[in-house]
């Protein structure tokens, strides 16, 4: 079993340098395929959730665009370094605590918890099939998919997001990969370099 104990984790996250800072330095906007799936090119703010948080960098890109976000995080681990990223760009500047008070962090299972929420948008995330060349993942990636594992329950969270998001869901999946077993054709995708982004719409 692996150790919980959240002050062993090895994953360090960091939203004030590194990629984050670098994206966000660079000015990536609207129109960029997360934003666009999520339904932001146009001006709107979605109230968004993002199901499965992991190193937090899309919930944090999408803040900076003004956009709130609920992050939620199932294992200790994870949640206790994003809890720490989030504290630390929070101090470093009053332009990074403006995104971060965008920002709410809970810890739990999204499958419970979505249910007591009633979030516009909701972006799954799940852990994806790996690849068959492994030098191709970031290390930091790869230390993520040991310590949470893979993601079996992917087609149960798919579900209730589907249930709880008031406009849509955005399922965020390797562009060449199979789709999840038993998962309704999207209403539409939008295709990034090696990522796409099927969207699920659930308003009338």
């Amino acid at each position: 079993m692996p150790d919980t104990d959240p002050a062993a984790s090895p994953i360090v996250i960091d939203f004030i340098g590194g990629a984050v800072g670098f994206r966000l330095r660079s000015g990536e906007g609207r129109g960029q395929p997360l934003p666009r799936a999520c339904g932001m090119a146009k001006g709107a703010l979605p109230s968004i959730v993002d199901a499965t948080a992991g190193m937090g960098r899309d919930a944090f890109f999408l803040a900076s665009l003004g956009a709130q976000v609920t992050l939620i995080e199932r294992n200790p681990q994870v949640h206790a370094a994003l809890d720490r990223a989030m504290t630390a760009a929070r101090a470093h500047s009053e332009d990074l605590a403006s995104i971060i008070a965008r920002m709410t962090l809970l810890r739990g299972d999204s499958r419970e918890l979505l249910q007591t929420l009633a979030p516009e948008v909701v972006l799954v995330d799940p852990m994806h099939p790996e690849r068959t060349k492994s030098a191709l993942v970031k290390k930091q990636m790869r230390d993520l998919r040991e310590m949470v594992g893979a993601d079996p329950d992917s087609h149960e969270l798919m579900a209730a997001a589907l249930a709880a998001a008031t406009n849509r869901v955005v399922l965020k999946w390797p562009q060449r990969a199979a789709p999840i077993e038993g998962l309704r054709r999207p209403s539409h995708q939008i295709s990034g370099k090696t990522t796409r982004y099927d969207v699920f719409v659930t308003r009338p």
